[in-house]
C-alpha cells in the first residue's frame, strides 16, 4: 500500500520560515515525480510546487516563487518543501503527491497525480 505522510507544519508569523516533508513508503518511486498542493479554507486546493525524478526540472506557483524551494533526497523517499519569508495567506493544508511523468503544460492539475498524503496544516500570523 502506498503511503505518503507529511510533517513540518505548524504556527508561524508572517516572516518566518517552515520546511515541510513528505516521506514515501509501500513502493518504489523510481522515476516519480512529486509535488506539493495546498488548499486553504474555502478554497480550492491549488498546485504549489513540483520536482522531476532527478531533479532537473521544478515548478513553482507564481504566488511562491522566489520564497518556496522544492527539493527531494531520492535515496530517503523523499521529497522537501522550504518556505521562506511566509505570509499569512500561505496558511493552508500542505499536501504531497506523486505522478507518473511531470509537464510544464499540467504540472498544476491535481489529476495528473495519483497518490496523495493527509495533509500537514500551516498557519500563518499576521
Amino acid at each position: 500500500q502506498v503511503q505518503l505522510v507529511e510533517s513540518g507544519g505548524g504556527l508561524v508569523q508572517a516572516g518566518d520560515s517552515l520546511r515541510l516533508s513528505c516521506a514515501a513508503s509501500g513502493r518504489t518511486f523510481r522515476g516519480y515525480a512529486m509535488a506539493w498542493f495546498r488548499q486553504a479554507p474555502g478554497k480550492e486546493r491549488e498546485a504549489v510546487a513540483a520536482i522531476s525524478w532527478g531533479g532537473g526540472a521544478t515548478y513553482y506557483a507564481d504566488s511562491v516563487k522566489g520564497r518556496f524551494t522544492i527539493s527531494r533526497d531520492n535515496a530517503k523517499n523523499t521529497v522537501y518543501l522550504q518556505m521562506n519569508r511566509l505570509k499569512p495567506e500561505d496558511t493552508a493544508v500542505y499536501y504531497c503527491a506523486t505522478a507518473r511523468t511531470l509537464w510544464a503544460s499540467s504540472w498544476f492539475i491535481s489529476s495528473q497525480y495519483d497518490y496523495w498524503g493527509q495533509g500537514t496544516q500551516v498557519t500563518v500570523s499576521s
